[in-house]
């Protein structure tokens, strides 16, 4: 059998977003403590007739419907959704058995998938915790950022114009003891940095078009570049700082730390499972778009004692 594919398991990249691992993380630690005080109380919150809906019906139903909640919604508002569609989801089912719905083959088959996707998830989820350990944690980031090179940056402002003219005019006047970012100011054509005089902030070399980026990281703190042309016009540069990127911080990225950690232990568990099960695949299963086709059997010659 070949490999399940999983979430990307690639070491930290070099520039961390910790912001949506940590919402994601977040989310899964707020819904544990809400699971734990659900289904400790586990008080009534309305009644169809005769049928209890609980807390703990509301927050399943939270996690099921959570990518279909109303935008923009508050927090009460979302419970009242819940509630709503948790009264509509018993009267519902409740018609649906009286017209024996359940007793389909089908449907059971269906129940029965559901419930070995529930089962694997929580088992998945519970075995995973036991990977994310402080300690597993701290050496996964050590080894990581031992993998990151020092990068360089540099803080630059530029003037931007669209001819070689407007730029040499633009250099003699800084050149000749004008500000910088006076003059970007009011010549430059850049949208974002003009206004700002010229202000580009710091930035690495991938980051810039090959003709800017060359000049300005050959550069020096306080020189200013002979005219540069890019597909964007013409450049003059002012290089203001450079400095070596540090590597992010272990709390910058810890909880993205601990996804992956969750994840390759999640993957990890069902290749073992695989490994250790006798599966057979008994239909046709689908070709390696890796692997050539076998080619076709040759035609045989062709008889010359008979006519076409």
């Amino acid at each position: 059998m070949k490999n399940v594919s999983y979430p990307s398991q690639r070491p930290l990249a070099r520039r961390v977003s910790a912001t949506a691992a940590a919402a994601v993380v977040g989310l899964v630690i707020s819904a544990s403590g809400a699971w734990a005080q659900a289904t400790a109380t586990d008080k009534p919150v309305a009644k169809v007739d005769d049928i209890v809906i609980t807390e703990t019906d509301v927050l399943i139903a939270s996690e099921d419907l959570a990518s279909s909640m109303p935008q923009g919604s508050t927090d009460a508002q979302k419970r009242d959704y819940i509630v709503g569609y948790l009264v509509d989801l018993k009267l519902g089912a409740r018609a649906a058995a009286k017209a024996k719905i359940g007793e389909n083959p089908t449907f059971e088959k269906r129940v029965a998938y559901f419930r070995e996707k529930l089962l694997l998830d929580d088992y998945l989820n519970a075995e995973a915790k036991k990977s994310v350990t402080p300690e597993a944690m701290r050496k996964l980031y050590d080894d990581s950022v031992k993998s990151i090179p020092p990068e360089e940056e540099v803080r630059a402002r530029h003037i931007l114009v669209p001819t070689e003219d407007e730029a040499k005019k633009a250099e003699a006047r800084v050149k000749a003891g004008e500000d910088f970012a006076k003059v970007a100011a009011e010549l430059s054509k850049d949208p974002g940095s003009g206004k700002e005089g010229g202000d580009l902030g710091f930035f690495t070399k991938d980051r810039m078009v090959p003709e800017f980026a060359e000049v300005a990281f050959k550069m020096q703190p306080g020189q200013v570049s002979d005219p540069v042309k890019s597909q964007f016009g013409w450049h003059v540069i002012k290089v203001e700082e450079k400095r070596t990127k540090a590597a992010p911080s272990f709390d910058d990225v810890k909880e993205q730390v601990a996804q992956y950690l969750t994840r390759k232990s999640q993957s990890d568990i069902i290749l073992a499972l695989r490994a250790q099960g006798k599966v057979e695949r008994l239909d046709a299963p689908a070709a390696d778009p890796s692997k050539p086709a076998a080619p076709a059997a040759p035609a045989a010659p062709a008889d010359p004692a008979k006519k076409p």
